[in-house]
């Protein structure tokens, strides 16, 4: 597997999804890719960059899918096409490296009555999610989609909620995780096995290698050391996060 993400430039910002909170967008790229961006100038800031490469990586390597991730680098004149005042605004303060994630075209949103899901499957992405600290698979928003009849997961970016307050991280390095409202709870029978199996895969080598991904300028005050010490300790311990 890759060291590094796939690298393209954008060359023309497409269209908003409004319905993000962060106001990601569709953008074609260099390599003719179309990407859904999320900017490092939203309100959310770098962070959620960081955990979206880290959780989204983290997942692949578990054999989960998640769509291809790439480092999208933006020029601020690409705003100048552009006739939304905050879109413009946006652009113009991400220059550089942004998260894209590879735009599933004719995907539909999941819909937990009618997409059911094979018990192991919801069972490892629920683990998966007990691990990163998922607040955000709820029904309310899934943050999963349906492409091909398959199921796929996207917007990890309020996952590892605990690099939001460094100085208390180490506290809750063994946090539970509140699984009452999660959109796959009723198909996860098979947690019991599948959530003690996907745990051991969760190596400091794994955590390392997913860690190499994450951009310098992403890091802002941190290093990879501080995630790395985190996370191993968590993996170290799944009876304490596993529900």
């Amino acid at each position: 597997m890759s060291g590094v993400l796939r690298q393209v430039t954008a060359l023309r910002y497409v269209t908003p999804l409004r319905e993000g909170g962060s106001l990601p967008g569709v953008v074609e790229a260099d390599d003719l890719g179309t990407y859904v961006v999320k900017f490092r100038g939203a309100g959310q800031g770098p962070k959620a960059l960081v955990a979206e490469v880290i959780s989204g990586e983290l997942a692949r390597r578990l054999d989960l899918p998640v769509p291809e991730l790439a480092v999208v680098h933006l020029d601020p004149i690409v705003a100048r096409a552009e006739p939304d005042e905050e879109v413009q605004e946006l652009i113009k303060a991400s220059a550089g490296a942004n998260l894209g994630m590879d735009f599933l075209p004719g995907s539909l949103g999941y819909d937990p009555v009618a997409h059911p899901v094979d018990p192991v499957l919801a069972s490892r992405v629920l683990a998966f999610d007990a691990f990163v600290e998922n607040v955000d698979r709820s029904w309310r928003n899934p943050n999963l989609l349906i492409w091909h009849n398959a199921l796929w997961l996207i917007d990890h970016g309020a996952t590892l909620y605990f690099h939001h307050n460094w100085p208390r991280a180490e506290a809750v390095v063994h946090r539970p995780y509140k699984w009452d409202d999660h959109v796959l709870k009723p198909y996860a029978t098979a947690l019991a096995t599948e959530g003690p199996t996907l745990a051991a895969r969760l190596t400091p080598e794994l955590i390392a290698e997913v860690l190499t991904l994450v951009p310098d300028e992403w890091l802002e005050d941190v290093d990879r050391d501080a995630y790395l010490n985190h996370l191993s300790q968590r993996a170290e311990q799944p009876e304490a996060w596993l529900p």
